[in-house]
């Protein structure tokens, strides 16, 4: 049970209202709107690289990193190395987490930016198989490493610095616009590799083509790291510093010793949505590939349903300050679990409409109904002064383990099943399943549902932001 809920320093239903001075509240409005832009542009970063190495391990790398193996094999040894970098992932949550509750949000977001944008840059320079053999896998294994490694402190970074500056009665909001850098980031690389994969021959397009995407990185990374150079520090970490006058104990023995309830349920809970993501945007394209249907349809079906997703977000965000974060996640994560059959027969359909709809259905309602209450959730779930370990925590070990060995496992049991999709099914389904029992188990964190009231310890500087 957590025992550091606060009572509100201002009357029930007066948090988040606007200050007296309409000025003062122009100022706040632009932070903090600077604030969901440096954040977006950060997760934008992240999630490039997420995509572009998941399409870049279906499309080439089963081809230039594993020629002498059967395509089947090549594909999961590429998966493979696709689903080496979650496992670094964890490490780099608990260091930068340990950053960002001791020397603050705005320092670790930086240095996780620049090393993932490095690490981005640097898989688009290896050399291949036919160059170096064994070695160019070797190399690609490490840059993954050290890439996972700072991803591992940005996403839950990045939510945490919008939820700590939004107003509390608009958190779920402002803070479901960080999410939309996943959707947004799968559009772009999506649209280069078709533009490249459908304008150059093979051998140009696994000669240099495949590259291009990687090298792009770099201007994310760039704009990204201007903006956030100019954004000031979370006051929430402010007031906690302040708060703790030098006392404060451990982060890591805080969340352990007072916090292991909402740690490991905040962790199972993030399996549906880590799972359900590269199931519906990577696994299911390879999977009509399997039954060599024309993967451009599936593609071209996930693009619709991402946008539709980018619409659905702030709306969900909001539905959660009304009704509950967890409402919103549980039902989603059911509709999840109620869909994973209809994808796969959509996709063996072959059908455009009926994959469309699916996708439609996975990404801009399952999806998005688990991805939008996360944001503010989770940071809900701990105190300020152990808050960005908390959320990195849960983030990246749910995604180490629901979605690092996804692919691989899933091209996996296809394998064994003969090109079956019932083991793939059963596996998703586990997954979706477990976190439906665990958010069954966690508690309603919203404060427009506790009358007010915070669920854990937030500094309250907020009843003076804008609404």
């Amino acid at each position: 049970m957590n025992e550091s809920v606060t009572p509100p320093s201002a009357p029930p239903g007066t948090a988040g209202a606007a200050p007296a001075d309409p000025g003062a509240a122009g100022v706040q409005r632009r932070a903090l709107r600077r604030i969901v832009f440096a954040s977006v542009i950060g997760t934008v970063a992240e999630y490039y690289d997420f995509f572009i190495y998941g399409t870049a391990s279906a499309l080439a790398f089963n081809k230039i990193f594993f020629p002498d193996v059967s395509p089947a094999l090549g594909t999961l040894a590429s998966f493979s190395t696709y689903a080496v970098g979650f496992f670094s992932r964890p490490l780099g949550g608990l260091v930068w987490g340990l950053v960002g509750d001791r020397l603050g949000r705005k320092r670790a977001l930086v240095f996780t930016l620049l090393l993932t944008g490095l690490g981005t840059f640097a898989v688009g320079c290896l050399p291949t198989y036919r160059q170096i053999g064994i070695w160019a896998a070797v190399i690609l294994v490490f840059v993954r490493l050290v890439q996972g490694f700072g991803v591992g402190g940005e996403q839950g970074g990045a939510i945490l610095l919008t939820a700590e500056a939004a107003p509390r009665a608009r958190r779920g909001f402002w803070a479901s616009f960080v999410q939309l850098g996943s959707p947004a980031a799968y559009l772009v690389p999506t649209a280069l590799f078709a533009v490249l994969d459908g304008h150059l021959s093979d051998s140009a397009f696994l000669s240099w083509g495949w590259r291009v995407p990687f090298w792009l990185s770099a201007v994310v990374v760039l704009v990204g790291l201007f903006v956030r150079s100019r954004i000031q520090e979370s006051e929430t970490f402010r007031a906690a510093k302040a708060d703790a006058a030098g006392r404060a104990p451990s982060p890591i023995r805080t969340l352990f010793a007072r916090h292991r309830r909402e740690l490991v349920g905040g962790l199972l809970a993030k399996f549906v949505e880590a799972a359900v993501f590269p199931f519906y945007t990577v696994f299911l394209v390879s999977y009509a590939d399997s039954l060599h249907h024309d993967t451009g349809t599936v593609l071209d079906a996930v693009i619709i349903a991402v946008v539709c997703e980018l619409v659905a977000l702030p709306l969900l965000g909001r539905l959660t300050d009304r009704v509950g974060r967890r409402p919103v996640f549980l039902t989603a994560a059911v509709l999840n679990l109620v869909l994973v059959v209809p994808a796969f027969e959509a996709v063996r359909s072959g059908n455009t409409a009926v994959i469309t709809t699916a996708l439609i259905a996975g990404l801009a309602l399952g999806h998005a109904g688990t991805y939008a209450p996360q944001a503010a959730y989770f940071p809900e779930l701990f105190p300020s002064a152990a808050r960005y370990s908390g959320v990195s925590l849960v983030w990246q070990f749910g995604s180490m383990i629901a979605s690092g060995p996804f692919t691989v496992v899933a091209a996996a049991l296809l394998i064994a099943g003969g090109g079956s999709y019932v083991w793939d099914a059963v596996y998703v389904g586990a997954l979706i399943a477990v976190s439906i029992v665990a958010l069954s188990l966690l508690p309603e964190t919203a404060p427009g549902r506790l009358g007010g009231r915070e669920y854990a310890h937030w500094p309250h500087r907020d009843e003076r932001a804008p609404a």
